[in-house]
């Protein structure tokens, strides 16, 4: 039998008990106000950091987020990309298409984006702030690549680890995966017992008591 890959057990968790998980480590990591901008499923990858800003003249370059899209060679990638402007769009259908087509997962954006039906139609996964109809073209720039980027208060690198679902947006920085997917899945374990509790009728009061909480890290560490 194959042993699960880190990224896989990883993908078992939900944003919550990945948040959790970082709370227990002390670690930067969940973000608010990242949400699904269409109904749609959840992605799990490795970031690929894309930072923008305002353009500052009208000379003619290549578009945002195009370079990194076309370097892309492996199938776990998720676009990371920082620096939105507010109401003005920094994805759409065509870079949504051109993603599909090289197998992303899907684009978290600390900003806009427009063309979401385009997305949507294709089953492309985009989180954000928000939806606008006002193009990036002339207004936004890709300031640079696979270097560390601020995403909604959070610093994420190049290959961090990416959970987005409905509850929102969380990285896990690379050098400390392991630790985190462990405690992950002893608080998912816990959490589980913890309904089950409370549904054979046990109070919830004590089943929910902090001492329940740090159990999940304190015991496992003697």
């Amino acid at each position: 039998m194959t042993t699960p890959s880190l990224l896989e057990r990883l993908a078992s968790l939900d944003s919550n008990t990945v948040s959790d998980a970082l709370d227990f480590l002390g670690l930067p990591g969940a973000t608010f106000g990242i949400r699904p901008l269409w109904d749609c499923p959840r992605i799990v990858g490795r970031a690929s950091t894309i930072q923008l800003g305002p353009k500052t003249d009208a000379t003619p370059t290549v578009h945002l987020i195009t370079p990194v899209i076309d370097d892309i060679r492996t199938g776990d990638r998720v676009l990371v990309i920082a620096g939105g402007l507010e109401g003005i769009s920094c994805w759409g259908d065509i870079i949504a298409n051109a993603a599909t087509a090289k197998k992303i997962r899907g684009s978290v954006i600390d900003g806009c984006s427009r063309d979401i039906e385009g997305s949507e139609s294709i089953g492309y996964p985009v989180f954000g702030r928000g939806i606008t109809m006002i193009s990036a073209r002339n207004r936004v720039a890709q300031i640079s690549s696979g270097k560390p980027v601020r995403f909604a208060g959070v610093v994420v690198h190049e290959n961090d680890y990416v959970v987005a679902d409905r509850c929102g947006t969380v990285f896990v920085p690379a050098a400390r995966i392991e630790e985190v997917v462990d405690l992950g899945e002893r608080i998912a374990k816990r959490q589980d017992g913890m309904v089950k509790a409370v549904r054979a009728g046990r109070a919830v009061a004590e089943v929910m008591h902090d001492k329940e909480f740090e159990a999940i890290y304190v015991k496992e560490a003697k």
